[in-house]
């Protein structure tokens, strides 16, 4: 099974086609497809090197915005008198990955990068 480790919002997440996840806030709408930034590609073989990862394509379609739990943030400093109550709510969004790939045959990988040099007399 391929998967890919994609970066988004600051983050890192593991990703595989087919599967749901939350990310920070992406500012495009519902049911847009959007391509996120991968960092490494795992199948048969693995991609890490920036050659081989400009022929990987991660695409995922924006399924909903969401409001994350609300936090509690609590200040107090004691003998003073001193309270402020304040919340935050994180904005969210929804991605279903519709595909983890790469195009063409010709990927450098970790095993493939490393073949033997050829020797011209």
């Amino acid at each position: 099974m391929a998967y890919a480790i994609v970066k988004t919002g600051g983050k890192q997440y593991r990703v595989e086609q087919g599967q749901t996840l939350l990310v920070e806030r992406l500012h495009d709408d519902e049911g847009a497809t959007v391509a996120l930034e991968p960092l490494l590609f795992r199948s048969t073989d693995t991609i890490f090197d920036s050659d081989g990862l400009k022929k990987v394509s991660v695409k995922a379609k924006i399924v909903g915005h969401e409001r994350g739990e609300k936090l509690r943030v609590f200040k107090f400093k004691p003998k003073r008198g001193y309270k402020r109550t304040a919340g935050h709510r994180q904005e969210l969004t929804r991605l279903e990955i519709t595909e983890v790939d790469v195009s063409g045959d010709g990927a450098t990988s970790e095993r493939g990068a490393g073949g033997p040099a050829e020797v011209t007399t």
